[in-house]
């Protein structure tokens, strides 16, 4: 696969070819040939456009750019007339006709020379626009990117009460113009580069110099430059062919559609990768406790962000223990309940056709189902659907005795707080089935088997070097400050211990407020 590192500039040297590129096809000094090489290239293709004229002295030329991917105010106003207006075989004395288009006719912030076909036919299908000369063998590319992207709105997957309210688009120029809006320092890198053998889909590792720790850095691009792909359409495939642990139920890599989120990250010394052709971003590494924290967490009170957090780890409990524990008590354990609960439960059940684990599989089950019908229809029949789905079907499974009220609330409470940590969506569906069913065949044992499984998975886990559990089991103030708890930003005067290792030190001499 051919990987190329850009940095973003005018010059023709300011990419880094490939190796393994000598036998590349070059331009002719015959502008027909030319024609026919690219119209051979892009055979059945009507889409690319050709315009073929001449100058005042009666100098051939021929414009080609791709149609619907370009400006066709910049290609007429800033190519085509002051080209066609011009003489060049009369003014070109010390410059040969390139260089004469280039230095003293053609306006455009981003215009380089190419001779290679392979470089040429890349940019011309991204946007840009190809202008041969007769008698030249080198080819003029300059920029007239003007498709149509998306207007810059809030994420709907990410709404937020406080904070900003601009989110990624499809661009990847716009992504990068949004970072570096609100990161106005020389540090902030953006490397550059093409994956996929088809697509040359073009995504951008994005950093902090002095923050960001170096062998993460190049430990990702290591990474990058092994991918091996036709085609790269959307974010998921690269963070499925990074990712430490591929086969586990957690991430490893981090997400996120908003702009302020990557740079809070990126502030803490985490690396993000932005792909074109999609808003979300990549963050690495990605640790246990992301999944608890919340955008909305700082821009919040710190008491309110901290109180936040901590019904997201008891969400976390209560989504995935409660349905086992309560299958686990009634069907082996029934004299760990109180009487009254018991006698109550055992009333309830009466009648009941099918065992307690069966009835909480099928109603979580089903709830999957509303759930999911909910997502992939539109938002207005979803919500709706979901709703009275939920509503009928529970009440009429239990009017006609096929499950017992308790197993209802029960599978509804571990429905609802699978809502608080919804961006651990699918660890936690896997999670669920796997201790009910321990739970069913082993009682509390079999739960408790299920969570030392459970935790000496996330321990043995790492995310690019970093330990997935870092900080959790630490009794230091300073390493718990932003895990189970939000404290004051005044507080938190160092970064994330090995992420941001490189500048550890985040506020000197911070100190509370105390003149009030």
């Amino acid at each position: 696969m051919m990987v190329k590192i850009i940095k973003r500039g005018k010059g023709k040297d300011d990419k880094i070819k490939p190796s393994g590129n000598e036998g590349a096809v070059s331009l002719s000094k015959s502008l027909k040939e030319n024609e026919k090489l690219f119209k051979e290239i892009f055979e059945g293709d009507e889409t690319i456009r050709y315009r073929c004229f001449e100058t005042m002295d009666a100098l051939k030329c021929m414009m080609i750019f791709t149609d619907g991917m370009v400006n066709s105010e910049i290609i007429n106003e800033n190519i085509l007339t002051p080209v066609m207006n011009c003489k060049i075989l009369s003014d070109t004395e010390a410059l040969n006709a390139v260089d004469f288009l280039i230095e003293k006719v053609i306006a455009s912030d981003d215009i380089r020379k190419e001779t290679d076909i392979d470089e040429i036919v890349g940019n011309l299908l991204y946007g840009d626009t190809v202008l041969l000369v007769d008698g030249q063998d080198v080819g003029i590319i300059m920029n007239t990117k003007g498709w149509k992207t998306r207007s810059i709105v809030e994420p709907t997957a990410e709404r937020t009460v406080k904070g900003p309210r601009d989110g990624f688009v499809e661009s990847i120029i716009i992504n990068t113009s949004l970072i570096r809006r609100r990161v106005r320092n020389p540090k902030l890198k953006f490397n550059f580069m093409e994956l996929g053998k088809s697509t040359k889909t073009q995504i951008s590792v994005c950093y902090i110099d002095g923050i960001a720790n170096k062998q993460i850095l190049e430990e990702l691009l290591k990474r990058l430059k092994k991918i091996d792909i036709d085609g790269i359409l959307a974010s998921n495939y690269i963070e499925e062919l990074i990712a430490d642990s591929p086969l586990s139920i957690f991430k490893t890599t981090g997400y996120s559609e908003r702009a302020d989120v990557i740079v809070g990250k990126m502030l803490e010394g985490r690396i993000a990768i932005l792909v074109d052709g999609t808003p979300v971003t990549i963050t690495v590494p990605y640790i246990f406790m992301e999944y608890f924290q919340s955008y909305q967490d700082y821009y919040d009170n710190y008491y309110l962000a901290s109180f936040n957090r901590i019904m997201r780890y008891m969400a976390f409990f209560l989504t995935t223990s409660i349905s086992p524990i309560y299958l686990a008590l009634v069907t082996y354990h029934p004299e760990m309940i109180p009487t009254p609960l018991l006698l109550s439960i055992t009333s309830a059940r009466q009648g009941i056709p099918f065992p307690t684990i069966v009835e909480a599989l099928v109603l979580i089950f089903m709830f999957e189902i509303l759930r999911e019908s909910g997502t992939r229809l539109p938002e207005p029949v979803g919500s709706a659907v979901s709703i009275v789905g939920a509503l009928v079907i529970g009440q009429a499974a239990v009017d006609a005795r096929f499950v017992s009220a308790p197993i209802t609330i029960i599978v509804a409470m571990t429905g609802i707080t699978s809502f608080l940590v919804f961006s651990m969506n699918t660890a936690v569906i896997i999670i669920r089935f796997i201790f009910i069913l321990l739970a069913g065949l082993l009682g509390l044992y079999g739960y408790i088997f299920g969570v030392i499984g459970l935790f000496i998975n996330l321990m043995s886990m790492r995310s690019f070097g970093v330990p997935y559990m870092i900080n959790l089991g630490s009794l230091n103030m300073q390493d718990i400050k932003d895990t189970i708890i939000r404290a004051p930003w005044w507080y938190m005067y160092y970064r994330p211990k090995i992420i941001g290792s490189s500048n550890p030190i985040r506020m000197p001499d911070a100190k509370p407020n105390k003149n009030s």
